[in-house]
């Protein structure tokens, strides 16, 4: 193909139709090229790369830049998105894998940079849908890169980096703890070179050493402790690598903390590992700083020197890292060992609050990747991105709880699946009033999934070789029926009793007023999670079921739908014996056919004994028409079981506001583990990946109904806001959310299931977790009983992308179980 007068080609044999390439043709004679929908050929997304804003003399509409990857099929544009469209990114309804129509864009040049320019996207459409385009394009990053004439010898228009050219690297998609790029050099360094340890010398002569004249000799140390990265960046700082990470070093005479900075962390962050010998050479000595965490290190058995700590800088000095490999290292050299601190799940609950710990285990079950925003900071914005685990060790019949915050490896973070083995090193205990402890993870929190422990120091501690023989002994079928991935997941359950300090504290639910939950609602990005509380009372319930083979029938043509996004208000639907009046307020209802379709499913029976099972058996085989026309009519009956209060009617016509977020979606619960599904489930699981592969493409994890459960309307106490809220009460005992839970008795009242979280007793034949609906119309029946009753309900938060926003009740307290501190 010939050489167009804006665009320069790389590749032969290319179609001559480029949807790109002549829009890049029209910019030049426009400020601003505007496409009719006509015009605008669908473009696939297949890369979103965020970095640190440029400052700018306007107003600072984010912290964050995005530079959007997308394909027409003949060629590849990196376009910079407009900053009034970053929150399609941070909702996720701008993602990787789709197809979107270009509205408005305009191509800008760098006025301070020679042949440096880019296209702008100023107006985008998105799609819910996935590309339709993609799977007909064997590589996307094969395709060449669509630059304008007179440009081509641009570096950072061909490489890997930002198109804002005061930016040197792009940041993890969701978190800025990740190692994001290229740039992050991993594996063995090139040979060893001679190493001189005849003027080596010992950390215990450093502190004497500090603040007077003298000249750094080398250094022999071996790593005990590694942190995560930290990125430091923010507007107005020069510096083109803003991170710092720190490490726990170690010789025959003590411990000392290290610092690594700078460029210095890209080159050799993912090279020195816990067990890496280092020889350092030029590093400089400063005073300790004391606000930061540190590991806890007293089972080393060794003094640590913590006035000082060492400092590898890139440059004024440039500090000299050889990371020796381990055939290199010497048994004269006198270097400590590794040492860890194993506890078994049965030790758990003896150890004190905050005290660390090492741990393995068994993983069956690993909840959804969530986010929660970084307090106290106030910009660049931040997010910590972490996740829930449970596992087992075989010495007590309760899992280890696991709080896994992002630790820089998202390569094994991202793999936590079932069935898997799990290290986790330096965890936190923390103990909980009433149920069970937990452990959370700590800036120096490394973890190792299976594929990734060969060679760590911890494979031959005992504790680890016991465990593995336990592992011997279990069946891959028995464990897997008993496993888990996904859902909503949080803990620990919320106390007995709602208290509201005089100041917020760490860790308390924060109670706010219902005006300010549509505000706290709208900004909520991309699995986003926030728990808060609101006062008022409930006035509608409505139990809404989906049978399994409609549910699957009805939804098989579109494989993109969730059943739960056409979710209603528990009043915004009633049957047809309802005379009561509808109202137009609601957000659409689920037809009728898609309740209850021709073919019901099973649901869940008990039987008190066997006699009573072949009964039942019996009966069905006999009639086997009538048991259809029964389940027909208890799937109308349950579909359209509500209640509402006496004065609802009234007050829905006089409320200012009705936020109809509350359904329950896919994303919402859990599902079982196979192997079979163990990509889909992954990334089903994990956040949106910022690069589209093509695994990606068959790894959708097929749709599955939502259980049933309950619709709530909240009526705020002053009666101007309603919210509604999905209620999923917990009833198998092999749900991961029954960890942990208080299961006193109760009656089953509708109250007393909402401040308990669970239907009593709990299930443990295996059912499929839902409510029959015989058990479900017990439950609302007693209802009424909420009539006028003033509560405090605490919500669960979660936007799970695009305009899919979860809420979720967590427990329900009336006001005399409230206590004001």
């Amino acid at each position: 193909m010939e050489s167009s007068s804006c665009c320069s080609s790389t590749a032969a044999d290319l179609p001559r139709e480029s949807f790109l390439q002549r829009t890049l043709e029209r910019l030049p004679s426009t400020q601003s090229l505007k496409l009719a929908p006509e015009e605008a050929a669908p473009v696939a997304v297949v890369a979103i790369q965020r970095y640190l804003s440029e400052p700018s003399e306007g107003q600072q509409l984010d912290s964050y830049s995005y530079d959007v990857t997308i394909t027409d099929g003949v060629w590849r544009a990196k376009c910079f998105l407009h900053p009034s469209l970053n929150q399609l990114v941070h909702r996720n309804a701008l993602r990787t894998g789709t197809d979107v129509s270009v509205r408005q864009c305009s191509f800008v040049y760098n006025e301070r940079r020679l042949g440096h320019g880019y296209i702008c996207i100023e107006k985008i459409e998105s799609s819910a849908e996935a590309s339709s385009l993609l799977p007909r394009i064997k590589s996307p990053s094969s395709l060449p890169m669509l630059v304008k004439h007179g440009m081509e010898r641009s570096v950072v228009l061909q490489s890997d980096v930002p198109l804002q050219v005061s930016r040197k690297h792009y940041l993890s998609l969701w978190n800025n703890d990740d190692p994001e790029g290229d740039m992050w050099i991993s594996g063995s360094a090139s040979p060893d070179p001679v190493l001189d340890v005849s003027k080596v010398t010992l950390l215990s002569s450093l502190e004497s050493s500090f603040r007077v004249s003298w000249k750094p000799l080398p250094l022999l140390v071996k790593i005990i402790h590694k942190s995560r990265l930290r990125y430091y960046g923010k507007f107005g700082l020069k510096i083109d690598y803003p991170y710092q990470t720190y490490f726990e070093v170690a010789d025959q005479s003590g411990t000392m903390s290290l610092v690594l900075w700078n460029e210095l962390c890209p080159e050799y962050y993912r090279r020195m590992n816990v067990g890496a010998v280092l020889y350092l050479q030029n590093y400089t000595l400063k005073q300790s700083y004391s606000n930061r965490s540190r590991p806890q290190m007293d089972h080393h058995r060794m003094k640590n020197f913590t006035s000082v700590e060492l400092c590898l800088n890139p440059r004024n000095p440039a500090a000299v890292i050889t990371v020796v490999s381990p055939k290199s290292v010497l048994p004269q050299w006198g270097l400590p060992e590794v040492s860890y601190q194993f506890t078994t799940r049965s030790e758990l609950e003896k150890m004190s609050n905050g005290s660390a710990c090492d741990v393995i285990g068994l993983v069956t079950f690993v909840g959804r990747v969530e986010r929660v925003r970084s307090k106290g900071n106030k910009a660049p914005e931040k997010y910590w991105t972490y996740r829930w685990v449970h596992s087992v060790d075989g010495t007590s019949d309760r899992p280890f709880i696991l709080e896994l915050f992002s630790s820089s490896q998202p390569e094994i973070f991202n793999q936590i699946c079932p069935m898997t083995y799990l290290v986790c090193t330096q965890m936190r205990v923390c103990q909980v009033e009433g149920s069970l402890p937990y452990l959370t993870s700590s800036c120096e929190t490394e973890i190792f999934i299976t594929g990734y422990h060969k060679g760590q120091p911890y494979v031959s501690d005992p504790r680890v070789k016991s465990f593995i023989q336990w592992t011997k002994t279990l069946k891959d079928n028995v464990v897997l029926q008993k496993t888990a991935v996904g859902g909503h997941y949080c803990y620990p359950p919320p106390p007995r009793r709602f208290s509201q300090a005089a100041t917020e504290t760490s860790g308390q639910v924060p109670l706010v007023a219902a005006s300010d939950l549509k505000r706290e609602l709208e900004s909520l990005q991309y699995r986003e999670h926030k728990k808060l509380a609101i006062q008022g009372e409930i006035t509608a319930i409505r139990y809404t079921n989906y049978p399994k083979k409609v549910s699957n029938e009805a939804y098989s043509s579109d494989t993109h739908k969730d059943p739960a996004d056409c979710l209603m208000s528990p009043s915004s639907d009633r049957s047809k014996d309802n005379t009561r009046k509808r109202t137009n307020q609601f957000s659409k209802a689920v037809p009728f056919s898609l309740n209850c379709a021709s073919t019901p499913a099973k649901r869940r029976l008990k039987y008190k004994n066997a006699k009573e099972r072949e009964e039942q058996e019996e009966e069905e085989s006999a009639s086997a028409s009538e048991e259809v026309q029964h389940e027909q009519q208890e799937c109308r009956d349950s579909a359209a079981s509500s209640w509402e209060s006496s004065s609802w009617s009234k007050q829905r016509e006089e409320i200012s506001e009705h936020l109809h977020h509350g359904g329950l979606h896919q994303d919402s619960v859990s599902r079982r583990f196979t192997f079979d599904e163990k990509s889909a489930l992954l990334r089903w699981s994990n956040l949106q990946p910022m690069r589209w592969t093509p695994q990606a493409a068959a790894d959708a994890p097929p749709h599955r109904p939502c259980p049933g459960h309950y619709q709530l309307t909240i009526l705020g106490i002053n009666k101007q806001i309603a919210v509604d809220a999905a209620f999923l009460p917990v009833v198998r005992s092999d749900d991961p959310r029954a960890v942990g839970l208080s299961q006193d008795p109760h009656d089953n009242s509708m109250l007393s299931c909402l401040s308990s979280g669970f239907f009593c007793p709990l299930d443990s034949t295996g059912g499929d977790g839902e409510l029959t609906p015989h058990e479900s119309e017990e439950i609302l029946a007693t209802a009424r009983g909420l009539e006028n009753t003033h509560v405090v309900c605490v919500l669960e938060l979660c936007q799970l992308g695009g305009d899919k926003v979860e809420i979720l009740i967590d427990k329900v307290y009336r006001v005399m179980d409230v206590t004001l501190d």
